[in-house]
């Protein structure tokens, strides 16, 4: 076993009295216990500096660590463990592994009694040392809106599973209004239970937008297309637009070839205080896939009056007529 410096393992001077090596052990002891710090590295430094403690607060072990240093350890033969040290862990109901001092049984309340004396029990001693139980794990889930209810938010009822029990449960969550997919929301104390007598974890809702068929979500804005006849195309009119609160009518200027943008104002996504981004309704010309007789007549006596290679009209932007607010975009801005 390679040498190891229990002095700096602990931080503290070699000439430190055992007050103040204990006072440093319990500061990194509330630091590195695994069941308080889940990370790999610290399950390896809490067993170090255990160690380290474990030599240097018995005077025995201390005076031939000092006067030995790595040859002290050699002269184990085996490589292993000093004398009196397999059964630290074994100390705290570990078996002496060293494997994780889970929050399993008593071995986490046995090795803060150990270490800080009292018949408190675990709980009371981890207080003692100035800290606070450890809360329970965070988890996460996903949650799948519509455009629709993603804008409008309010209560909804969802189904997640428990990654510590693996059952679904269901639960209430309150959507804000305008919600995007990649927020998250947070459900406070509906995560993982804490093994130490703390509070709850949290629950983090991933949110997911699901594709709409007639609206694409572009920023604060909502785009859709609004489908329209040749003949209302060329000789304007009126014509319904769907939006996330129900159709609305719009007035389609003469003229309007597809590609031409009609901007509702307010009638978009929720950005914030109740307001709302603008709807963007993109004209389409479609032409009837069959024709009766007296269609086909009327086109054909159409086509005999058209001009030859018409100069098609750049697509420009709109304002609706009836409830909308006259817009102020500019063509090409939408």
């Amino acid at each position: 076993m390679d040498y190891k410096d229990y002095y700096a393992a602990l931080g503290v001077d070699r000439k430190a009295s055992k007050d103040e090596i204990q006072k440093a052990y319990k500061k990194l002891a509330r630091k590195l216990h695994p069941d308080v710090n889940k990370t790999p590295e610290a399950e390896a430094r809490f067993k170090e500096v255990t160690e380290a403690n474990e030599v240097l607060k018995n005077d025995e072990k201390r005076a031939k660590y000092d006067q030995f240093g790595s040859a002290w350890k050699q002269s184990q033969g085996t490589g292993g463990p000093p004398p009196g040290f397999e059964d630290i862990f074994s100390s705290f109901g570990q078996g002496g592994g060293g494997r994780g001092f889970r929050a399993e049984g008593s071995g986490f309340s046995s090795f803060f009694e150990a270490l800080f004396g009292g018949g408190g029990g675990g709980r009371q001693s981890w207080q003692d040392m100035g800290g606070q139980a450890a809360p329970g794990a965070d988890h996460e889930a996903s949650i799948s809106l519509s455009l629709e209810d993603a804008a409008s938010g309010g209560q909804r009822e969802i189904t997640v599973g428990d990654p510590s029990t693996g059952r679904n449960r269901r639960l209430r969550v309150k959507v804000p209004a305008g919600v995007r997919s990649g927020q998250r929301i947070r459900l406070g104390g509906q995560g993982g239970k804490s093994q130490l007598g703390g509070a709850p974890g949290n629950l983090y809702l991933k949110v997911n937008l699901l594709s709409h068929p007639k609206f694409k979500l572009d920023g604060d804005k909502l785009r859709t297309h609004l489908e329209v006849s040749p003949a209302m195309a060329a000789l304007g009119g009126e014509a319904e637009v769907a939006t996330l609160n129900g159709n609305v009518r719009v007035r389609i200027p003469a003229g309007s070839s597809s590609g031409r943008k009609i901007r509702l104002r307010g009638k978009g996504y929720p950005v914030n205080a109740g307001a709302a981004g603008d709807l963007i309704a993109e004209i389409r010309v479609v032409v009837p896939s069959e024709l009766s007789t007296e269609e086909r007549t009327l086109y054909q006596q159409l086509a005999d009056l058209a001009v030859d290679d018409p100069r098609p009209e750049e697509p420009s932007e709109q304002t609706p007529t009836g409830d909308s607010q006259p817009g102020d975009t500019q063509p090409g801005d939408a």
